[in-house]
């Protein structure tokens, strides 16, 4: 199982977190989804088999979100 901290420009309200948790769960080979909000962080566990960390930073994109950086750990 890979992870991935991915760091967002902001989260404005407790919906955009459960927009993104949301839309990330529903990814093929995502295991885990946390949204911090005060920290504007997504924290997902995933197999890399199956999705990249890239693709998982284009779907929070398309939600319309920024996102700054993204770090994976293997």
């Amino acid at each position: 199982m890979s992870k991935a901290i991915l760091q967002l420009d902001a989260l404005s309200c407790p919906s955009c977190m459960q927009k993104i948790q949301g839309a990330l769960e529903k990814q093929a080979g995502v295991d885990t989804v946390k949204v911090l909000f005060n920290a504007a962080k997504v924290k997902t566990e995933f197999d890399a088999d199956q999705v990249s960390a890239d693709q998982l930073s284009n779907v929070v994109t398309d939600l319309g979100y920024e996102v700054k950086s993204v770090k994976v750990k293997s």
